[in-house]
């Protein structure tokens, strides 16, 4: 079903710049898009494909449509949020219907509130609670004494250990693990003697867990993150790290054991923080980056990451070293030239 493009503005409180009577169909990307859809603008560096885009309108911030006067457009203060926006009125959630399939197997002292979806050969342990609208898909597995918030969404073999606990809205997707033993040993001349992992995770409102991330629960205590944190695929979290509110935590990044984060802390691609060290309120560690020691505020890049600024600098001097190289080379060169000639004319 098509929606006018002045409806479109109006739920994202915008404005039309063209015909308001234009009908949008879906969102398509520049390149693929038709006179029936919608397209986001927001990126200079994509303005040829904006200008070439068959599309009937353009999704575009306020100051960016230079070029594109003889084009329909919507205009808002933050196309991106606006975006995200209209992608769910186009693709509006579908939550299965309340129920629990036949092939489910609940433990004993189980209670799952009339209105959550338990799919096809979900297994929930011993005492475990499922709240209201929440969803556990084909074949995930909660132990015993877990609970699951109202609204909270589990995709298909995620995985909760005993005494795992999510808060409501929670979305946990395919192959996620949480509440898995922390990495805890004794060594010695014998070999590695496990520490017993007896604490629990627990995840806060509003989050999301990207596939095949892994959240270990504490050794005592709780590995704890904070409401609205966003985590990508392939994060690895280790025992005892508490992370504050609404951070972004980027695919493959790990952090060690006891570690903690701040609120609106950013751990960017492949970064990585050390255990037992504490990231302040608004850190950003770029990618491939790792954290050895407390950072209290700024951005830091590098092995051992330091703040940004000086780690460009030295990435440059490090750039320049080869050339300084043959700069020494031929300044001793000259030098030695210089010492054989005074040496000829002591002799002389």
């Amino acid at each position: 079903m098509g929606r006018r493009l002045s409806e479109l503005a109006e739920l994202v409180g915008g404005r039309v710049e063209g015909d308001p009577d234009r009908e949008v169909e879906a969102i398509q990307p520049l390149e693929t898009a038709g006179p029936a859809h919608l397209s986001l603008y927001k990126d200079p560096r994509f303005r040829a494909r904006a200008l070439a885009s068959r599309a009937g309108a353009l999704l575009v911030g306020a100051s960016e449509w230079e070029g594109l006067e003889g084009r329909n457009r919507l205009v808002a203060d933050d196309p991106a949020a606006a975006f995200g926006r209209l992608l769910r009125v186009f693709h509006p959630l579908a939550l299965p219907e309340p129920g629990i399939h036949p092939t489910a197997i609940l433990g004993t002292d189980v209670e799952v509130d009339p209105a959550a979806h338990l799919g096809p050969y979900v297994v929930v342990g011993d005492g475990s609670r499922i709240g209201p609208r929440a969803v556990l898909s084909a074949h995930v597995v909660l132990g015993r004494h877990c609970t699951v918030g109202e609204g909270s969404v589990l995709h298909p073999h995620a995985v909760l250990y005993d005494d795992t606990e999510l808060a409501e809205n929670v979305e946990v997707h395919a192959g996620v693990v949480l509440g898995s033993d922390g990495f805890g040993y004794t060594s010695s001349r014998s070999g590695h003697q496990k520490v017993p992992q007896v604490g629990r995770v627990v995840i806060e409102s509003g989050v999301e867990i990207g596939a095949n991330t892994t959240i270990d629960r504490a050794t005592l205590g709780e590995t704890r993150i904070g409401a609205g944190t966003k985590i990508d695929n392939l994060v690895q979290v280790g025992h005892n790290v508490q992370v504050g509110k609404a951070n972004l935590l980027c695919g493959q990044a790990g952090i060690a054991g006891s570690a903690r984060l701040g609120d609106g802390v950013v751990l960017a691609g492949q970064s990585g923080v050390s255990g037992h060290i504490e990231l302040g309120n608004g850190v950003q560690v770029a990618a491939k980056s790792a954290a050895l020691e407390s950072i209290a505020a700024g951005q830091v890049a590098g092995i051992p990451a330091i703040e940004i600024g000086r780690w460009r600098r030295q990435v440059v001097r490090i750039a320049n070293l080869e050339k300084l190289q043959q700069r020494l080379r031929e300044l001793g060169r000259r030098l030695e030239a210089v010492e054989s000639q005074s040496g000829k004319r002591g002799d002389a």
